[in-house]
Parts: C-alpha cells; structure tokens; sequence
C-alpha cells in the first residue's frame, strides 16, 4: 500500500464496515506460537506430497518485516539528509507483543540487528523487559531512561501502554530537529508520523 500512497489503516477502517471482516494488522509476527507452528503444519504437508504455497508465503513475508522496517527507515533518514554513519536511532519495545515481559523469538530483534548492519548506533527502551533477560538473551543493554533531544529516529515497534498513551510531541522531544518517526504499531495518527505499516 505504501508504494501506492495508500494508508493501510484507512483501509482496515473501511473493511471493518463488512460484518465478517477479521482485524488482522500487518506487523512483527514473533512469539512462541504463530511465529513458530506454520513450519510445523508446512513440514508435514510436504511430507505428504502438499506444497503449501501460501503459507510459505505468509512466513515469507513476516521473517522479512523486520528488514523492511529496518530499509524503511533508513531510506526516510536518507531522504531527510540524516547523516546515517553518525545516527543513533531509539526502539521502543523489545518484546514479542505488548504488555508482556516475554522476549521469545521476538521479531524486534530483526530490526535492530539490521539498522546495527549498517553501523547505525541502537539504543533500545522496553519497560516491561528485565535488563539482565535482554543483556542475556540478545546482548543488549536497555535504557533505564528516555533523554529528549537524542535521536534522528524513533521506531515503536511494539504498542506497551506506556507507548500508547504518549502523543506525538512527547516522541518528537526524544528526537533532534531533523527525525524520522516511525510507528509500526499505528498508535499515531498516520498524518503524524514519517513511516508506518
């Protein structure tokens, strides 16, 4: 949709006017379940002779969200004249969903790891996660506090309540004067931020 101009929320709004229409939102598909049991249901299908073509698809898609959130927003910093080489960019949210402490196979990881591919400095703030879990698990240290005035990128990648309940200016006073806001989640007004899904 992104590449037509076409908002992505607008277009969930006006599908839920269908009586049967199920909310599903693009996003970072990561946790301990759905992230992991199409393989299991794929696996066996082609153990039979059945080549699940969209399901294959579908995962596809998700393992690559994170680099395409990641491309996304190095291409908004480039086009804003954001030195990159001397960037440092803020994620919001580490864990595999909202409001929860649980780190397992969660896709946030994909996007920091490939910003950091390009050299970019990632400073990573989640306040339902344990420091010693993130430390341990994926070698990141977490922020303990937000500093205003830091970043030339904020990625909310994942919609804790804490994230939900900030406007837009309380994201921009974490950002220096030429950013890139992006809200993977759509917790902001679309016409508020750089990128989203």
């Amino acid at each position: 949709f992104n590449k037509l101009g076409i908002n992505t929320l607008e277009v969930l709004k006006a599908a839920e006017t269908k009586w049967n229409f199920l909310p599903f939102r693009p996003g970072l598909v990561g946790g301990h379940c759905i992230g992991v049991d199409p393989y299991y249901l794929t696996h066996k299908a082609q153990e039979v002779g059945y080549h699940p073509d969209m399901i294959l698809a579908g995962r596809r898609i998700n393992d690559n969200m994170g680099r395409h959130i990641a491309s996304s927003v190095i291409k908004l910093m480039t086009r804003k004249g954001i030195d990159t080489s001397k960037a440092r960019i803020l994620v919001l949210g580490l864990t595999f969903k909202e409001n929860c402490p649980d780190l397992r196979n969660t896709k946030v990881i994909d996007i920091i790891s490939e910003i950091e591919d390009f050299g970019i400095d990632v400073e990573v703030y989640d306040p339902w996660v344990k420091s010693e879990d993130a430390l341990k698990i994926y070698g990141i240290t977490l922020l303990t506090d937000l500093m205003p005035n830091r970043y030339d990128g904020i990625i909310i990648a994942v919609a804790h309540h804490q994230f939900a309940s900030m406007d837009t200016a309380d994201f921009r006073s974490l950002c220096r004067q030429k950013s890139v806001l992006f809200d993977v989640k759509n917790i902001l007004p679309a016409s508020e931020v750089d990128g989203t899904l």
